[in-house]
């Protein structure tokens, strides 16, 4: 998708959120054509011309100040996010640069083979999978086995099938994962994931078009593996301060909990196999 198809996609779906009720507008007797506000109605709350926002919400305003999106942010009721994706969207910081897949320092695959038996992946910035160690192959699938061009997460979630084993809260991470893809930076790798997604998954398509953005920092998600049953696990994601475009994600249990006897049985496992 170009970037002014991003940009109207995004303020679209943000308007079609908000009533002039959320706003504190009056509503005008008569049905409205549009969900949501209008276009002049944003362009009242953001202290701007109708026509100037009509040619940002279009694409066509890629000089629009930091102080105008600013109030377009504001009107919206963007969280600090999605402020910074539009930002991002209509003002891009650099080229998208080369199309070769992300790599790793060999200190840093060092690094994460070091961590084991704690499980742990590295990630690009469309999710893809840079590197894992041998316990992050044992909890979720080996994808240095897999071709090149298949080592993505949010592929692997909605075409292999063995992903709705391992998340027993498929539909919440498979969500989750959309929406990190939609506040990544526009780049050609995303583009052709994303039209390949859409034409093969219709599940997919249904959490694009939600227009949700997320950022992986940390949290909880369930595991399941055959070999120990149902884990619920911490994560955090790790930025290299070298390599500000991949995120090492390192999974750990609480302390003292059931799920952590059950990782610890599933490293024996690994280690016996």
């Amino acid at each position: 998708m170009s970037r002014p198809a991003e940009i109207r996609e995004f303020l679209r779906s943000r308007r079609a959120r908000l009533t002039p009720a959320d706003v504190g507008l009056p509503i005008r007797a008569g049905s409205r054509r549009v969900a949501g506000l209008r276009r002049e109605e944003l362009a009242m709350l953001a202290g701007v011309s109708v026509d100037y926002y009509t040619r940002l919400e279009q694409g066509r305003a890629p000089h629009a100040s930091e102080q105008v999106l600013g109030a377009v942010a504001d009107a919206l009721r963007l969280g600090d996010l999605e402020r910074r994706h539009l930002f991002d969207l209509v003002k891009p910081v650099a080229d998208p640069g080369d199309d070769r897949p992300p790599r790793a320092r060999p200190a840093v695959r060092m690094m994460l083979d070091a961590l084991d038996p704690v499980p742990a992946v590295l990630h690009g910035p469309c999710l893809e999978v840079v590197a894992m160690n041998r316990m992050g192959k044992v909890l979720l699938d080996d994808f240095d086995a897999m071709p090149p061009g298949e080592r993505n997460m949010v592929r692997w979630m909605f075409l292999d099938p063995k992903a709705r084993s391992v998340y027993p809260d498929w539909d919440e991470v498979a969500a989750q994962m959309v929406a990190i893809l939609r506040a990544a930076a526009p780049h050609p790798r995303l583009t052709r994931l994303v039209g390949e997604l859409t034409a093969r998954s219709p599940r997919f398509t249904d959490f694009w078009d939600d227009y949700r953005v997320f950022q992986h920092t940390h949290g909880t998600k369930r595991f399941h593996h055959d070999a120990v049953g149902t884990m619920s696990l911490n994560y955090e994601s790790l930025v290299p301060p070298a390599d500000p475009y991949l995120s090492l994600i390192i999974y750990s249990a609480a302390t003292g909990s059931p799920s952590e006897e059950r990782l610890c049985a599933l490293t024996d496992w690994a280690d016996r196999s």
